[in-house]
């Protein structure tokens, strides 16, 4: 029996080992281990990013719907439509009248129809300047939010553009060990497939000489 190993131990071991490679627990594949923390990344990334997505996906909804509503010619009307004189133009119209009331009767035309032309006139230019005004207010606050808005949307495009490169690059690491792990099991499996058939050889060619 001692003589037996002696001469056909070396293809016995080589089998074994080649077999027990092919058909038993192999060893574990490096890249398998690299892959649990590569896979771990998305889960543990993206709760960084989602805010600025969600705020970006809000605000571009926002931005549609005002772009909307300026280019069908209906926002003027929604800025205008809580309207209210001014405590100005009330102080201004009265002082203005005031003093028209007081020229005419110095001139002899109060109360004639040139006068209350004139004080029409007045009024009418002092509401269309303080409605201007409202106006002009009103677009100033709009274009602030309308401003903000963009900004929340630029913020969501980052983010996902961030999120999206990330990814693409973890798919193109994930694809590099994947491969790399292909290459390992082939040569494992070679390596395996060279001792079955080396320790065949050995064993049917009678072992060491």
């Amino acid at each position: 029996m001692q003589e037996f190993f002696k001469n056909y131990g070396g293809g016995l071991a080589s089998l074994g080992g080649g077999i027990a490679g092919l058909f038993g627990k192999a060893g574990k594949n490096p890249s398998d281990a690299a892959m649990g923390y590569l896979n771990q990344i998305p889960g543990q990334t993206k709760p960084y990013y989602q805010p600025y997505m969600d705020a970006g996906k809000g605000a571009l909804s926002n931005l549609q719907n005002e772009y909307g509503d300026l280019l069908n010619g209906t926002k003027q009307n929604q800025l205008g439509e809580n309207y209210k004189q001014s405590p100005g133009y009330q102080f201004a119209l009265q002082q203005a009248l005031q003093g028209s009331n007081n020229a005419a009767a110095m001139g002899g035309n109060l109360g004639m129809p040139q006068h209350e032309q004139s004080n029409m006139e007045t009024a009418q230019g002092l509401a269309s300047q303080d409605y201007n005004n409202y106006m002009q207010n009103q677009m100033g606050l709009y274009g602030q939010g309308l401003q903000g808005n963009q900004g929340l949307n630029q913020m969501g495009y980052n983010a996902n553009t961030g999120y999206a490169d990330m990814m693409a690059q973890l798919l193109g690491t994930q694809g590099q060990y994947g491969a790399a792990g292909a290459d390992w099991k082939n040569t494992q499996n070679k390596n395996n497939w060279a001792n079955i058939f080396g320790g065949l050889g050995s064993l049917f060619g009678g072992g060491r000489q």
